[in-house]
């Protein structure tokens, strides 16, 4: 599958900062009309600002249907979506049983929830022209899990595995779905944690793939490559086994750092 860029109609959620704010630069520079959705307007309203005519801005929240149907309707009105980047996200850290389960369930609804409504809302149009690419942010957490991250885990795994499953149901079509997987990204979400010795990336390496993805239409790509076999390794682990690495690697204590960093992104994300 090959993609144009140029002239595109591109949509990406969460695009107020980080990994959605360098994929829309990146993407406005390639010739697309940017559709930035974030929950926080006024840093969404900056990133279009900055890029200019190619790029509009929308309040957008993803665990809200009625949002989220306003914001592809918008999109629509320049032209027929030809990509969506499926990228808002949040993570609460913390033990499981001391979160709220009204934060686990929010968590879930935006991480998750949002990825399904986003391609509920674009697949039929994609399928019907037999034109379009997804592509569906999930995490290296999403094939290995994360003590003090369960639910950030869950929600990510289950990016992964709807992106399969339905690419399977839409095998025979040219409408492609790309999952990435990166580690740990430089963004504000991963700010407060301890990720030394953690391979990382940065937001601009994230949104190269994106674009890459448009040409290549690949099911998989994690972030740094070479981790990809890496995604197995717990699976075929014993589960203590695999308990004992994490307590020698202090794994526990790196998500659920107390900083100042780490708690102004929690007390952020608790308004979300």
């Amino acid at each position: 599958m090959t993609m144009t860029l140029k002239g595109a109609v591109a949509c990406v959620t969460g695009g107020g900062r980080g990994i959605g704010e360098a994929t829309a630069r990146a993407l406005a520079n390639a010739g697309a009309h940017v559709v930035i959705g974030d929950i926080d307007e006024d840093p969404a309203q900056q990133v279009a600002r900055d890029i200019g005519p190619n790029a509009t801005a929308i309040r957008l929240d993803v665990a809200d249907p009625a949002s989220f149907t306003a914001f592809i309707d918008a999109a629509r009105a320049i032209g027929p979506v030809d990509l969506l980047v499926n990228n808002a996200g949040i993570q609460r850290t913390g033990d499981f049983t001391t979160q709220t389960l009204e934060m686990q369930l929010r968590e879930i609804q935006i991480n998750l929830g949002g990825v399904i409504t986003g391609m509920h809302l674009t697949l039929p149009d994609m399928l019907a022209r037999n034109r379009g690419h997804i592509v569906n942010i999930s995490s290296m957490a999403g094939k290995m899990t994360v003590p003090g991250a369960a639910v950030y885990s869950a929600s990510k795994f289950g990016v992964a595995s709807l992106s399969r499953a339905v690419r399977a149901e839409i095998a025979n079509s040219r409408v492609t779905i790309t999952t990435l997987l990166p580690a740990a990204v430089q963004t504000e979400l991963s700010a407060g944690l301890d990720i030394r010795g953690v391979p990382k990336c940065t937001p601009e390496e994230v949104a190269r793939e994106v674009l890459a993805s448009c040409l290549h239409g690949q099911a998989e790509v994690t972030l740094p490559r070479w981790l990809a076999p890496i995604g197995s390794v717990e699976h075929l682990l014993p589960e203590r086994f695999g308990e004992m690495i994490k307590r020698v690697a202090g794994a526990r204590k790196r998500i659920t750092a107390d900083n100042e960093n780490a708690r102004k992104y929690q007390d952020r994300v608790s308004r979300s």
